[in-house]
């Protein structure tokens, strides 16, 4: 299907902004995150901010390039739908774990979290190898970011 990138590309670009901003605001570093034991090699907080904003572009890129190769316009319609899932995950993501001060659940729904990275990975990779590759980086932060809440959660729980 041939389809423009000006409007596409901007929307994907709003819908990443607008999750990051509801991210962050969700995310509160304050004195019961900084009470929690982390191990030493978890990254510096000023991190996470440059290592988020990286994997949203990404991810728009990735977005926009499966959703341009998709043959038809119900592939690329569940394309923006696999997204929008993911997107809801991370938020909830989130919130288990900053609001509602659970690790342990927010361990628990990162598998949804994990897997629906990995979904995207193979969904956009039917279309465009480029796409998939994008999105490598994404899925390689969400493992790690499994591994540091599940340390998280050995070395401080119960919650």
């Amino acid at each position: 299907m041939n389809r423009s990138w000006p409007l596409p590309t901007a929307l994907a670009a709003l819908a990443a902004y607008m999750l990051s901003v509801l991210g962050a605001t969700i995310t509160r570093l304050d004195p019961w995150y900084h009470g929690l034991q982390r191990p030493e090699w978890a990254p510096p907080d000023a991190a996470f901010g440059v290592i988020w904003t990286v994997i949203f572009a990404c991810a728009v890129l990735a977005a926009i390039t499966a959703w341009r190769a998709a043959p038809t316009r119900s592939e690329a319609s569940t394309l923006v739908g696999l997204f929008a899932v993911n997107g809801f995950l991370g938020i909830l993501w989130s919130l288990l774990f900053f609001r509602l001060e659970r690790p342990d659940w927010a361990l628990a729904e990162l598998v949804l979290f994990w897997l629906s990275v990995a979904v995207l990975i193979v969904a956009c990779g039917r279309y465009s190898r480029a796409a998939a590759v994008l999105l490598l980086p994404y899925i390689a932060w969400v493992s790690f970011a499994g591994v540091l809440n599940f340390e998280i959660v050995a070395r401080n729980g119960p919650f």
